[in-house]
């Protein structure tokens, strides 16, 4: 055998629906002829493996190592030192890639939950019957391994086979390859073959899931606990956002999808626990674009006896801790630009920001008609019935400064009219002590000192009603329970809600939402 046949690589061109269906055929008669001579797979229960692909690496690396270091430059002794490593036996189980005939011998790329590793199978090791049996299997079939670990002339570790099972039968064929913008709707929609065929892609959720963990290490170091509260409620509070609906047979009630996590963890800071989290399912009824899908993952904290200075700190010491732990880095890739994680995270006002970046003083606005002729000319839509002039300076500060926001910076002091649970500024009571994070161009979170003021909490929530009456679907309405907890009284609250995807999406390099959410939302096919 060569290292060129060893390592070659079949290609599977697009097969058309007629094929697809003709090899499906082909492999459920495989498959009943493997039931009528009694090796259902489908009738195995389990596989006792024990060692990942990348483990079995490792393992050999290391072992090779100690034998170079221990011959000492004896070539003879250190044959008989890598000889020894083939008396362990290891058993793995994956899933077939690719599959290479060589008359009495094969090799086969096999993928478990860690990577792929080439595995060599010889009739003369399985035996007659197995190679055999293994001759029939196809690419995509599930299977056991038993064999030793080994390096190819070439130098690739690899699994020499002693014995083979088949554990699954794979009935459709897999793609070669799925890549580019043809495929990424078949991609997201039949993600359980984006993640066989795609490596990189299980990279992402793999990480997600680290980053998600990481997240909970640091904030459970810091003395907060984590709670779950409810997704189905009859007052969706706490953001500038649509609600889902949907009705309560047994109540015969309609109820709402939440659409934040804030009023229920405020409750539990007016409870005494002073420090909250929770990390789960919120659902707005938005569109869709590359930052957002109607149901995404929010966590939401909150701190009591602190503020929005503190939920900066907070935020700062946290995306450094997962990017360490998580990537071992604070300088992250982010489509052509590196983002410094390193260095102190910039602090600017909206009036500040807006100022720099298009010229507007915001500070010489005084009055809802100035700001709305700025707007006109500006070429800004705006509606003067709901609208004033802390929402113009909002719209100026989307239209001239979010692209400029690249490296991360807390943009603070927001104006009080989009910020309905928000403690004012006591120097400046048309501001509140907001503040929203930025990077690459896009909002990371968003932070308040929380409004714990409920007589002012009362006549946010009645301008919100106003709104609502106005036709503005995403205000929000007086939750009275909520108004009771602030009414028997919170501590000066700091809080903070992060965009769990979006923080993902930075830290794995992904372009869109999607590529970060398992099983995003997508238009149902037609039938």
């Amino acid at each position: 055998m060569t290292d060129e046949i060893i390592n070659e690589q079949i290609e599977q061109p697009e097969l058309s629906g007629e094929e697809i269906n003709e090899l499906k055929r082909i492999r459920l008669e495989k498959l009943d002829a493997l039931k009528a001579e009694g090796k259902d797979p489908f009738a195995v229960t389990s596989y006792d493996w024990n060692i990942t692909c990348t483990a079995l690496k490792e393992y050999y690396i290391s072992e090779e190592d100690k034998a170079k270091e221990e011959s000492d430059g004896d070539e003879e002794k250190l044959k008989a030192l890598l000889d020894l490593i083939k008396e362990k036996k290891w058993r793995i189980a994956g899933r077939i890639l690719s599959k290479r005939d060589m008359g009495k011998a094969s090799f086969i790329d096999l993928q478990d939950s860690t990577e792929r590793l080439q595995v060599y199978v010889r009739k003369n090791d399985v035996g007659d019957e197995s190679y055999l049996d293994f001759k029939k299997f196809d690419i995509g079939d599930i299977v056991g391994i038993e064999g030793f670990a080994f390096r190819t002339m070439k130098g690739e570790i690899s699994l020499h086979a002693t014995d083979i099972k088949l554990l699954s039968k794979s009935l459709l064929p897999l793609p070669e390859k799925w890549h580019g913008l043809k495929d990424r709707d078949q991609r997201y929609r039949q993600r359980y073959v984006d993640l066989i065929v795609n490596p990189e892609v299980r990279r992402t959720f793999i990480n997600r899931s680290k980053i998600i963990s990481s997240i909970r290490r640091y904030l459970d170091s810091q003395g907060f606990i984590e709670v779950e509260t409810p997704m189905l409620v009859q007052n969706a509070g706490g953001a500038a956002a649509r609600p889902f609906e949907t009705h309560f047979n047994a109540l015969n009630e309609d109820v709402r999808l939440r659409i934040s996590l804030e009023l229920y963890l405020k409750r539990l800071i007016v409870g005494g626990i002073d420090r909250v989290y929770e990390i789960g399912r919120v659902f707005r009824n938005e569109g869709l674009d590359t930052r957002h899908n109607p149901e995404f993952t929010m966590m939401e904290l909150y701190q009591a006896y602190t503020d929005y200075h503190g939920m900066m700190d907070l935020t700062e010491n946290l995306f450094r801790h997962v990017a360490s732990e998580v990537l071992g880095t604070l300088q992250i890739p982010c489509g052509e630009v590196m983002i410094d994680l390193e260095k102190p995270f910039e602090r600017i006002t909206m009036v500040e920001a807006v100022k720099k970046y298009s010229g507007v003083d915001w500070n010489e606005v005084k009055t809802d008609e100035q700001a709305f002729a700025i707007a006109e000319e500006r070429h800004l839509e705006y509606d003067k019935n709901r609208h004033k002039k802390g929402d113009i300076l909002n719209m100026m500060f989307e239209e001239y400064v979010e692209e400029h926001l690249v490296q991360p910076t807390f943009v603070t002091d927001h104006p009080v009219e989009i910020s309905p649970l928000t403690k004012r500024k006591p120097d400046n009571p048309d501001y509140v002590e907001r503040f929203e994070m930025y990077m690459n161009c896009g909002e990371m979170c968003n932070a308040y000192s929380e409004l714990n003021d409920p007589v002012d909490q009362r006549e946010r929530f009645k301008r919100q009603e106003e709104l609502l009456k106005l036709g503005d679907e995403e205000a929000n309405s007086i939750d009275e329970d909520f108004m009771r907890a602030l009414e028997i009284g919170m501590p000066p609250t700091g809080g903070i809600g992060f965009g769990i995807d979006r923080m993902i999406m930075l830290l794995t390099n992904s372009p869109a939402i999607r590529d970060v959410l398992l099983f995003p939302t997508m238009k149902s096919l037609d039938k």
